[in-house]
């Protein structure tokens, strides 16, 4: 069996030093494409969440994570929660970063 092709992929009988340098630039060329379709995207996600959660105000109709819909009756900074009234009897205490969304009028 010929195994010259495995010298040739190596780079040489020496071992090849150009291999090192190519793999280093192929995980390089990796993590950028990782970050620019992974990690940007959901940091911009995340810091639009945020801003909503600090926009909203006490009358807003709003949507939680686990769909239930609602208007904000108050909120409670110190302690990150929110009083969702759903009908005029029924009043549910959520957590802020619960709020999914705000709901067009």
């Amino acid at each position: 069996m010929d195994y010259n092709w495995i010298v040739a992929m190596s780079g040489g009988p020496d071992g090849g030093s150009g291999g090192g340098m190519f793999t280093l630039l192929w995980f390089g060329l990796i993590f950028v494409v990782m970050y620019l379709l992974l990690i940007r995207p959901q940091r911009k996600k995340q810091k639009e969440h945020e801003k909503l959660l600090g926009e909203l105000k006490k009358g807003d109709r709003i949507v939680t994570t686990g769909g239930m819909f609602g208007t904000i009756f108050a909120i409670d900074e110190a302690k990150g929660k929110i009083v969702i009234r759903i009908n005029d009897q029924t009043k549910l205490e959520f957590l802020k970063s619960s709020i999914a969304a705000r709901v067009d009028k």
